[in-house]
C-alpha cells in the first residue's frame, strides 16, 4: 500500500471513532456538577453531601472563612467558634430558615452597616469599610448556596425574621 492509501484508512478510522460507538437516540451522561464546580463545600448537616460552588460562591466561601466563621458557624478550621458566647446567638450562615427570609439587599445592608444600624444585634460589626460590595455579594451568594432548607431564588422574602436579630 502506498502512503495515500494509508492516509485514507487513517482518516476513515478517525472519523468512525469520532462518531463514537454510541447508539442513536442514546443521551450522553450528564456531567457531574461537582466535577464541573469551581470549588465545593461539605454540607454542614450531611457530611456525605458535597455542594458545588461557582466562582462567586467560592469567593464568598473564602471571605466567610476569613471574616465570618467565628460567629456564623459552630466550628472553625481552628476549632470551636465564638458563636455560643454571643447574645443573641447569631444565625449559622447555612440557616435557611432564618436567612432565606431576608432579601439579598437587606443582607447586603446588614453586612455593610452592621447589626446596630439595621435593627439587628449590635454584636454584628459593620464590614462596609473592610469588604468591597462585590465581596459582600459573594458572601451572600455562598450563604444562598449552602442554605438549609435550600434557598429558592425568586421566592418572596418574608418580613425580617426575629431570629436573625
Amino acid at each position: 500500500m502506498n502512503a495515500r492509501t494509508w492516509l485514507g484508512i487513517l482518516v476513515a478510522t478517525a472519523l468512525a471513532d469520532s462518531a463514537g460507538c454510541r447508539h442513536r437516540g442514546e443521551n450522553p451522561k450528564a456531567p457531574d456538577p461537582v466535577m464541573a464546580a469551581y470549588d465545593t463545600e461539605a454540607d454542614w448537616a450531611d457530611a456525605q453531601r458535597v455542594i458545588p460552588l461557582g466562582y462567586q460562591q467560592a469567593q464568598g466561601k473564602r471571605i466567610f472563612y476569613e471574616q465570618c466563621v467565628w460567629c456564623h458557624a459552630d466550628a472553625t478550621p481552628a476549632g470551636p467558634s465564638n458563636r455560643s458566647n454571643l447574645t443573641p446567638v447569631p444565625p449559622l450562615l447555612n440557616d435557611g430558615a432564618t436567612l432565606n427570609a431576608e432579601s439579598d439587599e437587606h443582607l447586603q445592608q446588614i453586612i455593610t452597616q452592621g447589626g446596630a444600624a439595621t435593627g439587628k444585634s449590635a454584636m454584628m460589626p459593620p464590614y462596609g469599610r473592610t469588604l468591597s460590595a462585590e465581596d459582600i455579594r459573594a458572601v451572600i451568594s455562598f450563604a444562598r448556596a449552602i442554605a438549609q432548607p435550600a434557598y429558592q431564588p425568586g421566592a418572596p422574602a418574608g418580613p425580617p425574621s426575629p431570629a436573625a436579630k
